[in-house]
């Protein structure tokens, strides 16, 4: 009961990649890279497994962006010559390649991280993927002409990565679906469509992550503008509990979101946001189970997993490392309160 998670990111150490950044630069290249990303997933596998965690990730080490990581395997994107856009909504700039033809994949993506990640520990483990919509997001198109036509073609290319991730050993593949917090009519139309199809054929369990994004300033910008309540899951959440989506990720703590639009989820397994990846304040073991009781309201304890608001990655290692005591250590005082008589 109360199993633990993380979202996916967790900070990069400062010899691997520079530090509290989304598009980090490499510290070193080539076979002394590859080799440093090992290690430091590596170092953040014993980090969870410590810290006392449930489900563990491989904390996107080898990956320089969430979206992009994936991108850098897809032939008919123009890294050469990116451009700058808005993402979400114009919400902040980034310099993003360029779909110039049609995709496919150049191979195996994420084969090495995932097998590394199999073979260091004997807990469940989970490996995140870029969802369809976030990525026609995060990226210029010059080709398809529509984001409908295009986020279905991805969809196609993570399939393929997600079912071999599959044989891989992977225990929860999951999808990062940030954008559905922006284009909610979209994604209620045809981005959890485009969701599904992305994970067509897995037998292994599936999940979707939706937040508010990263702990930067853009980020909590934006979220002053949004008012006394966020209220986005409440386009989306029909749509994903009538998917064959099987776990959902969500932001609670320190969020304005409404807790009782976890009933829309019924059905559903639901890993509730306990952590606030926006703040260094680190949450005390009473915070995260007075989070979980709230929770406990409109979500079955069989089905609630507590877990990060989103990802790790902009902050401080120490913190991190904190944090993902905090979390563990409130689940276990939440198994105490609310565990079974």
């Amino acid at each position: 009961m109360f199993d633990t998670t993380i979202a996916g990111s967790l900070p990069k150490p400062a010899w691997l990649a520079e530090t509290r950044k989304l598009w980090p630069q490499w510290r070193s290249e080539g076979a002394d890279l590859q080799q440093a990303k090992l290690d430091a997933t590596l170092l953040w596998i014993k980090a969870q497994e410590d810290a006392g965690l449930d489900v563990i990730g491989d904390g996107e080490m080898s990956r320089q962006h969430f979206v992009h990581g994936f991108l850098e395997q897809v032939d008919g994107i123009d890294f050469a010559h990116k451009v700058e856009m808005g993402i979400r909504n114009d919400r902040y700039k980034a310099m993003v390649p360029q779909v110039v033809a049609p995709l496919s994949l150049k191979g195996r993506v994420h084969a090495t991280e995932a097998r590394f990640l199999r073979a260091h520990t004997q807990r469940r483990i989970k490996f995140t993927l870029p969802g369809p919509m976030t990525i026609v997001d995060t990226v210029a198109d010059r080709h398809y002409g529509d984001r409908q036509a295009l986020a279905f073609a991805f969809a196609e290319l993570l399939n393929q990565e997600a079912l071999a991730l599959q044989a891989d050993g992977i225990d929860i593949v999951q999808f990062d679906e940030p954008a559905f917090n922006v284009y909610m009519a979209d994604a209620a139309a045809w981005g959890v469509k485009a969701l599904e199809r992305a994970a067509r054929g897995l037998t292994c369990t599936t999940a979707v992550h939706i937040c508010y994004g990263y702990g930067i300033q853009a980020n909590d910008d934006w979220k002053k503008t949004l008012g006394g309540e966020w209220r986005q899951y409440e386009q989306v959440f029909p749509a994903l509990a009538a998917s064959s989506i099987q776990q959902v990720s969500l932001e609670c703590f320190h969020s304005h979101v409404p807790p009782d639009l976890m009933a829309l989820l019924k059905g559903k397994d639901v890993m509730v946001g306990v952590i606030d990846v926006a703040s260094e304040q680190i949450e005390s073991a009473e915070e995260v189970a007075d989070t979980i009781g709230r929770a406990l309201q409109f979500v079955p304890r069989e089905r609630l997993f507590p877990c990060t608001n989103c990802g790790l990655a902009p902050m401080s290692r120490e913190v991190a490392l904190a944090k993902l005591q905090a979390l563990a250590q409130g689940a276990a005082l939440a198994r105490q309160r609310y565990g079974a008589p």
